[in-house]
């Protein structure tokens, strides 16, 4: 999905820094040899991402495999030299911006699937492997990973786990985190804790892996994962539902979980705005007319077509009996439940229309969001009368995205304290599934308390006391790990 957008120039901290030294430089090439050493405009010209104009670093290296990724380290470890990691580029806080005297290590390289355990239903994977290419392969085993991303041909599952991805079936089957029974990392200083656990079950002291899942590269190189896989669903049903309050969707939440016996996949809220942008002429026809203030996508995996659609089309039926739903219009085939999905998923249009675009990704629990939309409206339509705003999202999750187009180049923080700042008062989040990088870092005490921010710092002292890894990324280190 989309989260804010800042400034790609603002570098990840203010103080200038030297270039990569030669020696580092002689000792990586020595290592990797030319083809897993790039310089100059071999950097400059790769894909910089979502924000970066190009990518700003010195050097980027390429290892194929985790005994390289520890010697890069070491190496960097002896020269104080600032390493961040890079994977597909397709996140949206930044987490990924370098400068120039960095050492970009990327895991492209490092792309096997060692191992489909069609017994156990697990997958061992190098960090590089991209996240459509598992998908795949895990189907053709008959398997099924569920994690599911826009970005699912580009994004590598060691960025999902560094970033803890999300998506779409959440509500199922959990974030990254959930996938996840074991990896693999490279500690700044090169040691390799590798802890490639294969069960679901293993209550043997810390659970170590935690501590590199959702960290975004700043406490450790994610390099291998085992990642568990579910028996592939032979029954798919979508539709799309409209609604006039959002208490009628917060019931329909509760009512389709509970009427399909636990094959409720996505559960995607498209407000109004959002949905006449997608749906105006010459965009995508409208399953449904465009004049109700709610839409819901419902999706459903099951074993058995005929008896899952009876299911399915019965508890819908009974939504709107009950008026927790006013219309629904069922997909009967593939092409029309890729016309309901491509509104929700389609961005261009918005982020065309609605200018200067912001956008945010955050979360909250479901029972207050009704009150947080019509709070965040009032602030934005107070400050900018004429200004655009739209939600959509992962609701059966908690998670709502935010579209804005309001105000100028120099309100972009004013524009973030509409989003934030009523998140405190309800215990939401300012980030539900992209992390914090540098888009979101001035936000993080919103959601983070004094203590929490104090154990951060010490956990990132304790692994990484030099700063190399990731720096300046979710918070720095200059307020010390005991402020």
């Amino acid at each position: 999905m989309f989260a804010a957008q800042g400034d790609p120039t603002e570098a990840a901290t203010a103080a200038p820094r030297k270039g990569v030294s030669q020696r580092v430089v002689a000792a990586l090439l020595e290592l990797l040899g030319p083809d897993g050493v790039l310089t100059g405009d071999d950097v400059s010209t790769r894909n910089p991402g979502v924000f970066m104009s190009r990518i700003e670093a010195d050097v980027l290296v390429r290892p194929t495999r985790t005994a390289e990724v520890s010697r890069v380290m070491e190496i960097c470890h002896a020269a104080s030299q600032p390493v961040v990691v890079q994977g597909g580029m397709s996140g949206w806080v930044r987490a990924t911006q370098t400068r120039p005297g960095d050492v970009v290590l990327s895991l492209e390289r490092m792309k096997a699937i060692e191992e489909i355990d069609t017994v156990n239903r697990t997958a061992t994977v190098q960090a590089g492997v991209i996240l459509q290419t598992l998908q795949e392969e895990a189907a053709r085993q008959g398997l099924f990973f569920p994690i599911n991303l826009g970005g699912r041909g580009s994004c590598q599952l060691g960025g999902n786990a560094s970033t803890n991805a999300g998506g779409e079936r959440v509500i199922r089957y959990g974030m990254m985190r959930e996938q996840i029974l074991g990896l693999e990392a490279v500690l700044a200083d090169g040691r390799v804790i590798s802890s490639l656990n294969h069960m679901i079950k293993n209550n043997t002291g810390y659970d170590l892996k935690q501590l590199f899942i959702g960290s975004e590269g700043s406490l450790g190189v994610i390099t291998r994962l085992v990642v568990r896989l579910r028996e592939k669903a032979t029954s798919s049903n979508t539709a799309l539902v409209c609604a006039t309050r959002f208490e009628q969707v917060a019931r329909l939440l509760r009512h389709m979980d509970a009427s399909l016996g636990g094959s409720l996949s996505a559960f995607e809220l498209m407000d109004n705005a959002f949905y006449r942008v997608n749906t105006t002429s010459g965009r995508h026809a409208p399953p449904l007319p465009t004049d109700r203030p709610l839409y819901v996508i419902v999706e459903s995996l099951g074993c058995d077509q005929d008896r899952d659609t009876a299911a399915f089309e019965q508890a819908l039926m009974s939504a709107v009996e009950i008026g927790i739903a006013d219309d629904v219009v069922v997909a009967k085939s593939d092409r029309e439940r890729e016309a309901i999905w491509i509104i929700r998923e389609d961005l261009q249009h918005i982020v065309r229309d609605f200018s200067p675009f912001y956008a945010f990704d955050i979360s909250l629990p479901v029972g207050d969001m009704a009150g947080y939309m019509d709070v965040v409206r009032q602030r934005v339509k107070s400050a900018w009368p004429e200004g655009s705003i739209a939600f959509l999202g992962h609701v059966g999750d908690g998670n709502l995205h935010i579209a804005v187009g309001a105000g100028g180049a120099d309100d972009r923080t004013r524009v973030e304290a509409c989003i934030y700042e009523p998140l405190a008062g309800i215990g939401g989040s300012i980030s539900a599934e992209h992390g914090i990088g540098l888009e979101k870092k001035p936000w993080l005490s919103v959601t983070r308390n004094a203590e929490e921010l104090r154990l951060m710092r010490q956990l990132k002292q304790t692994l990484d006391p030099q700063g190399i890894l990731n720096p300046g990324k979710i918070f720095d280190m200059d307020a010390g790990a005991a402020t």
